[in-house]
């Protein structure tokens, strides 16, 4: 090699301890986990928000349909007083206005439960997103306990690693069990 800094030919130690393959595999195998379950978490969350907005957007349409219901019973209040002049006319206007206040309040109705289910979905995604979250950092701790042992060459470092990590894999199933 080149100037200054150059590679060892031979690592010594590595092939005398037989915990650098089993703990290195170990943590290849908990890194790609710690992927895939962060990949989860982060959907999970972009669907926790993709939900409040529909929400949000359910609850604005539904303050629409009150404020055209409050105005149309305005407006039949007003036939009411106008009905007694001409009474065809004003039974006629009477009917009109009675179907319109029934369509907004069925309206409200129905777009106050598309915006509560659309709340739950929300909820429900949060806490799925709250599962893999933990089971993440469950996994990373793992992780790096696992790391420590090529460190110190101690098996219960490993075994701390390992069982901290299946308690990130099995919170982060959890997850998936979620209804």
């Amino acid at each position: 090699m080149g100037e200054g800094f150059e590679l060892p030919e031979h690592h010594h130690g590595s092939e005398d301890d037989p915990l650098v393959l089993p703990v290195s595999l170990t943590l290849s195998i908990m890194a790609v986990l710690v992927a895939a379950v962060t990949l989860l978490g982060h959907r999970t969350h972009t669907e926790e928000l993709l939900r409040q907005s529909q929400a949000a957007d359910r609850w604005a349409q539904y303050q629409a349909k009150s404020v055209r219901l409050h105005e149309t019973q305005g407006f039949s209040d007003v036939v009411n007083i106008v009905a007694s002049l001409d009474k065809e006319k004003g039974a006629a206007l009477r009917e009109k206005y009675v179907k319109e206040v029934e369509h907004y309040q069925s309206d409200k109705q129905d777009i106050s439960k598309e915006a509560k289910d659309l709340e739950t979905e929300r909820d429900l995604a949060g806490h799925k997103a709250d599962r893999f979250d933990g089971g993440e950092a469950f996994l990373e701790i793992g992780l790096v306990i696992c790391s420590i042992t090529l460190l110190t060459k101690r098996k219960a470092f490993w075994f701390l690693g390992l069982t901290i990590g299946a308690v990130g894999i099995g919170l982060a199933l959890t997850g998936f069990f979620l209804h």
